[in-house]
């Protein structure tokens, strides 16, 4: 995949409905082997344009889930303290050396996603998720990493990356990332899909889901979060109202809308704010 054309049409294939710019930052990322870095709201697809990747160059999807109070242990490797003591017992009274180089091996090393990335044969797709999530210490490690691909263990020396990752991170922007992460990625925001993407991407993930009904959907979508809402929902809500109004063979889409919005409202605040005039006053503009 090299032009914008071939990655939209590849991404599609596996499901996913990119519009043209993403397909530029993807096929820019390839060309110059540099992070995306994708930030939006919360359930916009960013975590799903790294599956879809994985899905077209037929790899491994290795994700990093960010939280507060990550480490580099749990990111990039750790002992199996277990197996070392056990070992030790085993081989008691041996030359103390000689039991340390034993313990301290490949065969007692647990791969945590970051190390497991740089050791494929085939270049696997590194997801770091939600890194807005994670401490300033660990984003300032993983400046490190994404700079020299190579990370060192003090038992066992530099290790360096047997392949370079495809590498894609996301945030929602819970907290403001620094100017350096921002530096060594290419960036793309990933905003709500416009109502021909959303309806397409209906028809691409739901089965049975007819383009009319998909196109209802993707306009009454279009309209809630227009609402002064406290979550607006995102392409998953979509998702899943779609394949409940299939599964209950709705053919348009004013059937059933007030009953199913559980699927698409997910706080009291908000089921309150979306009444049934307000449904009804919506479904007015859908065509």
């Amino acid at each position: 995949m090299k032009n914008r054309d071939e990655i939209a049409q590849a991404l599609a294939r596996s499901g996913y409905i990119a519009d043209s710019e993403l397909a530029t930052a993807i096929s820019l990322m390839q060309l110059l082997k540099r992070p995306l870095l994708l930030e939006g709201e919360a359930g916009v697809g960013k975590t799903e344009v790294a599956k879809a990747l994985a899905s077209v160059h037929a790899t491994e999807l290795i994700r990093l889930q960010c939280y507060e109070g990550l480490d580099q242990s749990s990111a990039l490797y750790e002992w199996n303290y277990q197996r070392q003591l056990l070992a030790i017992q085993a081989h008691r009274g041996e030359n103390a050396d000689a039991v340390e180089d034993r313990i301290f091996s490949e065969k007692y090393l647990l791969e945590r996603p970051l190390l497991a990335a740089i050791r494929r044969d085939k270049p696997p797709v590194l997801l770091i998720d939600e890194i807005d999530r994670a401490d300033d210490e660990f984003e300032a490690f993983l400046l490190e990493l994404l700079s020299d691909f190579q990370v060192s263990i003090p038992e066992l020396g530099t290790i360096a990356a047997t392949t370079i990752p495809h590498v894609v991170l996301t945030s929602n922007g819970t907290r403001e990332l620094s100017d350096a992460l921002r530096r060594r990625c290419l960036y793309h925001y990933v905003d709500y899909p416009d109502v021909d993407r959303e309806a397409r991407i209906i028809v691409a993930r739901i089965d049975g889901a007819s383009t009319s009904l998909s196109l209802q959907i993707a306009q009454m979508i279009a309209g809630i979060r227009k609402e002064d809402l406290r979550k607006v929902p995102g392409v998953a809500e979509t998702l899943d109202w779609a394949a409940a109004l299939v599964g209950l063979d709705v053919k348009e889409v004013p059937e059933l809308v007030h009953e199913t919005l559980m699927c698409l409202v997910k706080t009291h605040e908000d089921r309150a704010k979306l009444t049934r005039e307000v449904a009804d006053r919506l479904l007015g503009k859908v065509a």
